[in-house]
């Protein structure tokens, strides 16, 4: 007796997607007669039997998207959402929301929820702990069962999906840029470890910007930052690297920080010091959100357009549910990011 054989793989086998071979077995018009033949014979021949279950489910729109984040206070996000939620709402779709506070088992958790919970597609910006694990696991499985999945900032490379981005490092290199326009020239990075994309992406336009003005790189200024754990010793310990820093290069001029809680400390410390901001330091950091609108001073951020990415992502996904194509293909779209200059920078030096 030939051994039981599963859509994916009889994909693996044609070299085709598990959306074609479903599509196949429903005899889809939209999938070419030629391949249809093909699929549907190669079936027949390993005794391949459908789940009437899994199928009725898969073929039931429940005009439901779910939506993970990594966590839910942080400004960024909070627009995301909010883009998810108007255009999902416009197109006649319901959003389910899970919150992974940075865990990978929290994710997979969430993940096989929203799955069970028969959502129509994912959207999703993956933790700092799945990062470092490099387990996905979860988002294959997902992707398996016929579950689309749509990618945001922090996105995994080895998976196959569609992506929203923006340009991190070209949106650095700007922000370095500015800094050493105003006359920056021993500039801190406040970076993360290398496990997250974004963090090695905002390093190579610091990077790149430095070496565009022939500064040398110092790496006693660069700073990769753990954030995992308690809120309030992660805080702390950041002060303290910071403090270290100038510490060890008192003639620091400028910080560059990869998101607005490191640009914010550097702020308070930097002041701590006796340093004025922006005479003595000139601070810029990622993510326009209300705490760098109300900082003292203000906070000169890259904008990276929140609500746009999530609607981006939205409609991405809702047109992949609502679309038939006969081959998976994916997109990347990259939103643009934009200085937003405010208190912490000084104005450019005139030539």
């Amino acid at each position: 007796m030939k051994p039981k054989i599963t859509l994916k793989q009889i994909a693996r086998e044609l070299d085709v997607s598990i959306s074609t071979v479903s599509k196949a077995l429903r005899n889809d018009k939209a999938i070419s007669q030629e391949k249809r033949d093909k699929i549907q014979a190669f079936a027949k021949f390993y005794n391949y039997r459908p789940n009437k279950i899994a199928l009725s489910l898969k073929n039931r729109s429940t005009k439901t998207i779910g939506v993970i984040i990594p966590e839910i206070v942080h400004h960024f996000f909070a627009k995301v959402i909010s883009g998810i939620e108007e255009v999902a709402a416009s197109k006649g779709y319901n959003v389910l929301i899970g919150v992974s506070n940075e865990s990978f088992d929290r994710e997979v958790i969430h993940t096989e929820m929203l799955v069970n919970s028969e959502v129509d597609g994912l959207i999703l910006s993956v933790s700092k702990e799945t990062c470092q694990l490099q387990d996905y696991h979860h988002l294959r499985e997902t992707i398996n069962q016929g579950v689309p999945i749509v990618m945001f900032d922090r996105i995994v490379e080895e998976i196959k999906c569609d992506r929203v981005i923006v340009d991190d490092t070209e949106g650095s290199r700007k922000a370095v840029q500015k800094l050493i326009d105003s006359g920056c020239s021993n500039i801190l990075l406040l970076g993360t470890k290398d496990y997250l994309n974004i963090g090695r992406y905002r390093k190579q336009g610091y990077l790149e910007a430095l070496e565009d003005n022939d500064i040398a790189a110092n790496p006693d200024l660069i700073i990769k930052i753990d954030a995992q754990g308690d809120a309030e010793a992660v805080l702390k310990s950041i002060e303290q690297e910071i403090n270290e820093v100038f510490a060890k290069v008192p003639n620091v001029d400028g910080v560059f920080a990869v998101n607005e809680i490191y640009g914010i400390t550097a702020l308070n410390v930097a002041r701590k010091r006796g340093l004025r901001v922006p005479e003595d330091v000139s601070v810029v950091s990622f993510s326009d959100g209300v705490l760098s609108m109300h900082s003292r001073p203000s906070l000169t951020t890259v904008n990276q357009h929140g609500k746009q990415m999530g609607a981006t992502a939205a409609l991405l996904l809702i047109e992949k549910l609502e679309t038939e194509f006969e081959e998976e293909s994916f997109t990347t779209k990259v939103i643009q990011t934009e200085i937003v200059e405010r208190d912490s920078t000084r104005k450019p030096q005139l030539a």
